[in-house]
This record gives C-alpha cells, sequence and structure tokens, in this order.
C-alpha cells in the first residue's frame, strides 16, 4: 500500500460512529465563559466558550488570531467532509469559521479547561 493510499481508520465512517470520543470535550457540555487552552502541533489556542449550544466561541492564538476574536467552532475533523460537531479532540483538526471563512488547525495535541487549573493551583496553594 502506498502512502497515498493510507486512511486513518478514524477517516472511515464507520469507525467514526464507534470511536469512543473520550479525548476531548464538547463545547456545548461545557459552561458558557468556561476557558480552554488548546495546544496543536504548532500552536497554542485560549478560547472562552460564549454559547456552547452554537459553537460560539472567543479564540486567541495562532498564526490566524493574533488577537480575541469572535469565531465559531465548528468542531473536530480529519480535513476531510466529515465533521464532529463542536467537538474539540487529540489527534483530529480544529475546524473554525471566522466571518464565513474556514480555517482549520494542526492536530490538537493537548486540551486543558482553565478552570480546572486554576482550581488546582488554589488547592496546591491551600496545603502550602
Amino acid at each position: 500500500m502506498s502512502k497515498q493510499d493510507f486512511v486513518r481508520p478514524e477517516a472511515i465512517l464507520d469507525n467514526w460512529f464507534e470511536h469512543p470520543w473520550t479525548n476531548g470535550v464538547q463545547v456545548e457540555r461545557l459552561p458558557d465563559m468556561e476557558k480552554l487552552e488548546v495546544r496543536t502541533r504548532n500552536s497554542l489556542y485560549e478560547m472562552t466558550i460564549i454559547d456552547g449550544l452554537s459553537g460560539e466561541i472567543l479564540v486567541r492564538g495562532g498564526p490566524f488570531f493574533p488577537e480575541l476574536t469572535p469565531a465559531n467552532l465548528q468542531g473536530a475533523t480529519l480535513g476531510g467532509s466529515i465533521c464532529r460537531l463542536r467537538g474539540i479532540y487529540e489527534g483530529f483538526l480544529m475546524e473554525i469559521n471566522v466571518n464565513g471563512q474556514r480555517l482549520v488547525t494542526t492536530p490538537v495535541e493537548s486540551i486543558e479547561v482553565l478552570t480546572d487549573l486554576a482550581r488546582d493551583r488554589a488547592l496546591r496553594l491551600a496545603r502550602i
């Protein structure tokens, strides 16, 4: 099989539906105004969820967003036509829409919910 013939298992529709989806988040399940830090292969993004049900976010980071920018998180994709709506998952690309322009990131490597980080820091400081 040549490199051109290789298809990631997640890109096969049956596998997509059977994928466990445990390595990420669905923004509609997070509270509005929740802050996320998403590291991709090439960039770090700071996101604030404005309306999780619609995917409305503020995003800063990477080459596309030098300052906080209103956008819509379309979801997790492998770059084709299948998209896990409003999802951010490790190993997948983020598809973000800004003013009708579709932007796709490099693969997500990590996702942090910043309120969790702040809570963990506060707990560590309280123990000192």
